[in-house]
């Protein structure tokens, strides 16, 4: 994509972060300890949640028509789709449409593919990632000579939700998800799952709990927070009068106190 970092930017400029709900604070938290000066805006569509049970097009439409909106309203210096979901469907058509550079979330499949010891790799996330083409080709390309179990886990994206509220977790709901990888017939060979939905690792304890011991869990917010950074290098940053949310559905005070740890004292409706 190159270098955007010789262009002008206003340096209130923020960075969106984009997500169906709050999966995208984890790629928050890893954003904040490489760019902690950067303007955010965290844009959950909760109007729309949840994008694993739509269809291609829908999801599509929806993510180029939203961030259409952002980025004229906001005038971003860059758009990270922290949702896999969105990326693995729309990332290539929102690239077409918009000007600034978009970043996208892909399933952390190449590391888990160098991490494995058992060359057997568990693969958790919503019905539409699991099933897009671009896993089957992260697959071909950098886990050929493993094993690739994918699960689908749609509802781990609302017991993330419900965490992150202070909401009581349904501990039958990651069982259930557990007994998916392992009731493959190799599934008790997996020593390392990919959390393909910026949800999951909200709930990583719970699930190395339920998985036992041994098992790693990987997934991409990381390598998403140095590529923005990246992308950003040398631009200069104003954090002006704070961080905001910016959700699509009527904003309530559980959406609010879940982002106020994250520093996020304003939400609004877009």
């Amino acid at each position: 994509m190159g270098h955007f970092a010789n262009q002008a930017v206003d340096p209130a400029a923020p960075i969106v972060l984009f997500d169906t709900g709050v999966g995208g604070l984890t790629v928050l938290a890893e954003l904040r300890k490489v760019l902690p000066e950067a303007p955010v805006i965290y844009a959950a569509d909760y109007a729309g949640l949840p994008y694993g049970t739509k269809t291609e097009a829908e999801v599509a439409a929806r993510v180029c028509g939203l961030l259409g909106r952002m980025s004229e309203r906001y005038h971003p210096r860059a758009i990270c789709i922290a949702c896999n979901t969105a990326s693995t469907i729309a990332l290539g058509m929102v690239r077409e449409v918009l000007e600034v550079p978009v970043i996208g979330t892909v399933p952390a499949i190449k590391p888990a593919a160098e991490m494995t010891q058992t060359g057997v790799i568990g693969l958790l996330g919503t019905a539409a990632t699991v099933r897009q083409g671009y896993v089957d080709e992260l697959e071909r390309q950098f886990a050929s000579d493993k094993l690739l179990i994918r699960h689908a886990a749609p509802e781990l994206v609302e017991q993330a939700e419900r965490k992150l509220r202070g909401d009581t977790i349904d501990s039958a709901a990651i069982a259930a998800t557990v007994a998916g990888l392992r009731d493959h017939t190799r599934g008790m060979e997996i020593d390392t799952v990919v959390l393909a939905c910026t949800h999951f690792p909200l709930l990583e304890d719970e699930l190395r709990a339920a998985m036992g011991g041994g098992v790693r869990f990987v997934h991409g917010a990381e390598g998403i927070a140095r590529r923005i950074a990246y992308l950003t290098e040398g631009q200069e940053f104003a954090r002006g009068d704070g961080d905001r949310v910016v959700v699509t559905a009527p904003p309530d005070q559980a959406m609010l106190d879940a982002f106020r740890p994250y520093g996020f004292d304003r939400i609004e409706q877009l």
